[in-house]
């Protein structure tokens, strides 16, 4: 008698386990979307956080308010792109999707709103990549040398490129961390 309701118990949890799993597998995105990052945050009511996109070619942000209502402004004009400055987007209650076209000059900003109508809000951003959108090879900056950099690129120009991604990195961890001290202190 135990031993069969030991055997149930551990069947239930690996159906648990696998429809999990399959679930997010099976989130409505296509196979050729490639994810880029996953951002994680939380944005008080009123205001901003601001998020910058180097990444070239179609991208698709996928933005799901864990808590409260987030919305999401996107602009390759602004790197702080607001509901009065933006050219992209997504403004729902729960799941925000925009898609950023490949002929968006990069950097482009993202702005994350907390609406006012939750006192803080949590989210998580996921970025992809959609490679099936062909590539112009006549498309200004695209050619690249053997060395895996842009022709007409330096060197210098590729480390400030990546100076620039680490900094953006700290911003958000900097910021990850001064929330957690808010909520300990």
């Amino acid at each position: 008698m135990m031993l069969s309701c030991s055997a149930l118990v551990v069947g239930l949890l690996l159906s648990q386990v696998r429809g999990f799993l399959n679930s997010s597998e099976d989130d409505g995105v296509p196979e050729d979307w490639v994810l880029l990052h996953v951002v994680q945050g939380h944005i008080g009511a009123g205001n901003y956080s601001y998020l910058r996109l180097n990444h070239d070619g179609r991208i698709i942000l996928h933005m799901q308010s864990l808590k409260g209502d987030a919305d999401l402004y996107v602009s390759d004009k602004t790197l702080r792109p607001s509901f009065d400055t933006y050219k992209l987007q997504s403004v729902t209650c729960g799941q925000d999707v925009v898609v950023v076209p490949g002929d968006f000059a990069r950097p482009v900003g993202i702005g994350i709103y907390g609406h006012p109508s939750h006192k803080e809000s949590e989210f998580e951003m996921r970025v992809f990549y959609d490679q099936m959108v062909p590539v112009d090879p006549f498309e200004k900056g695209l050619y690249t040398s053997e060395d895996g950099q842009r022709q007409g690129q330096s060197p210098h120009e590729a480390e400030e490129d990546f100076q620039e991604e680490e900094s953006i990195f700290w911003t958000i961890l900097i910021g990850l961390l001064k929330i957690i001290l808010e909520i300990l202190f």
